[in-house]
């Protein structure tokens, strides 16, 4: 847990502030985080109980509902950013990852936490 979120909370509000606009489609979550469309559904929900998350329709596709942070997601997850850059740097040595072998690390830790 970190910050009261699970590792893969953590990667998917990540990859939400990341996201281009700072918002994103379920499908868009699902390829950032490898989860599937309806896995990021699960796992949005109770985030957005939370206050974390909101979800409102696109302007453009009435089918498609976009994710956005909320302040308090914002703060969240920055706060996070900090627990995670520390356990980091204990662990040595990972500031020479590139950025797509520091992603696929943190899906091994993704579903180590899962399984």
């Amino acid at each position: 847990m970190i910050k009261g979120i699970s590792f893969s909370e953590y990667q998917m509000l990540a990859a939400l502030r990341d996201h281009p606009a700072a918002a994103a489609t379920r499908v868009d979550l699902a390829a950032a985080v490898g989860l599937t469309p309806s896995g990021v559904t699960r796992a949005l929900k109770p985030m957005e109980q939370l206050g974390f998350v909101e979800t409102a329709k696109d302007a453009r596709d009435a089918r498609k509902s976009l994710a956005t942070l909320t302040p308090a997601g914002i703060e969240l997850v920055v706060d996070a950013d900090g627990v995670v850059g520390d356990a980091i740097a204990e662990l040595g040595g990972l500031d020479a990852l590139t950025s797509s072998e520091r992603k696929k690390f943190f899906q091994i830790l993704s579903d180590l936490g899962s399984g």
